[in-house]
């Protein structure tokens, strides 16, 4: 039915009131009595498009609603439209919520998606957790989801768990590297079962603190170990220490297990550390070595030049000899019998210095005779 077909009777009516006053003589012998039927009409027919668009829009989901025990009534969805509601979402969501035993109301589910939440997969988290006999409130569920997390896949987690790699392969490191107090190093891969702790997933740390945590305590598992045939024989005593420490403190998860996937031997550490020391002590050996050669150097060259510097005082005093002579023969300390006979003596020693020379004697002779 249409506004037309509806409107078409007053039409006539008001029509055929216009003819029988044409025919009395004008519209101004038309009675009050027939102005006020027309206006009721109207009004009338008004009101009864109204009910249908009405009846139309929301008698379905309203007797949908009525059905379930979802306790929505016309007013509410009139309300929802006028407040730019998804008003059938909101009595879908109420009515699965109903039918899985959670009590909410639907001003909670309308305050939800105005303020911009995803109310299906808030709806379908919260039933899930209820079926799964998990704690989980509305209030709790729309404050997680509006925190940014997947509340759908947090419900999910926490009754299915899942297994994260430490480290993660996306960051581009494939191993652990950790080395033992005997110097060699380990490399180790761990895969960490979780489950979702929904009391903390809001302000509850990620899955990034949680492989930072249990990475930190495999290496300082394998560091505290004396051999690393220790850790190779039982690569479960690195579990069992890592998992008595508390990782999962403060985060949204709890670590159901820790399994070490994948341990081998890296390389000697500790004697190329060493090697490294040696080869920094032989430096450093060297560089005193090389100290001590300079500082021998400077002392020959001191020594030389001390020698030359006695060598030319000799030669100095060499020098003052035939004057002191000159002065003895001016003074009578010497005489002409006397110097003839020091010149023999000079002559005599020459001699002998050089007959050692010629018999192969020794050279220092020579030198302590002039």
């Amino acid at each position: 039915m249409t506004l037309s077909t509806t409107l078409a009777p007053a039409l006539a009516l008001f029509a055929q009131f216009g003819k029988d006053a044409g025919k009395d003589g004008g519209p101004n012998n038309i009675s009050t009595a027939s102005i006020i039927i027309i206006v009721v009409a109207l009004v009338a027919a008004l009101i009864f498009v109204v009910f249908l668009f009405l009846f139309f829009s929301f008698i379905r989901l309203w007797i949908q609603a009525l059905l379930t025990k979802a306790d929505i009534g016309i007013g509410s969805l009139v309300g929802m439209k006028l407040r730019n509601v998804d008003y059938a979402m909101i009595v879908r969501q109420k009515i699965a919520l109903v039918q899985a035993g959670v009590r909410v109301t639907t001003g909670e589910l309308e305050s939800h998606f105005l303020a911009r939440g995803n109310v299906p997969k808030t709806a379908t988290a919260v039933i899930a957790a209820h079926k799964a006999g998990l704690d989980l409130p509305w209030r709790t569920a729309a404050a997680i989801d509006l925190a940014g997390r997947d509340v759908l896949e947090a419900v999910r987690t926490s009754v299915n768990p899942k297994v994260i790699d430490c480290p993660d392969p996306a960051k581009g490191k494939q191993f652990l590297d950790a080395v033992c107090r005997n110097g060699i190093q380990l490399l180790a891969k761990a895969r960490v079962t979780v489950r979702t702790k929904l009391e903390r997933l809001v302000g509850g740390a990620t899955e990034e603190t949680i492989i930072a945590r249990v990475g930190e305590g495999i290496v300082k598992a394998i560091g505290s170990a004396h051999d690393h045939k220790e850790v190779l024989a039982n690569p479960g005593m690195i579990s069992q220490t890592v998992l008595h420490n508390a990782l999962d403190a403060q985060t949204a998860f709890e670590i159901v297990s820790i399994d070490i996937a994948h341990i081998e031997v890296g390389e000697n550490i500790g004697a190329k550390l060493q090697a490294d020391q040696a080869a920094a002590d032989l430096r450093v050996a060297q560089a005193e070595a090389e100290k001590r050669r300079a500082a021998a150097v400077a002392r020959e060259q001191e020594m030389r030049a001390l020698v030359e510097e006695n060598r030319a005082k000799v030669v100095e005093a060499e020098a003052q000899v035939p004057q002191a002579i000159a002065d003895a023969f001016q003074k009578g300390n010497l005489g002409v019998m006397d110097f003839y006979n020091m010149k023999n003596v000079q002559s005599d020693t020459l001699m002998r210095n050089n007959i050692a020379t010629m018999t192969g004697g020794a050279e220092g002779q020579s030198g302590s005779g002039r």
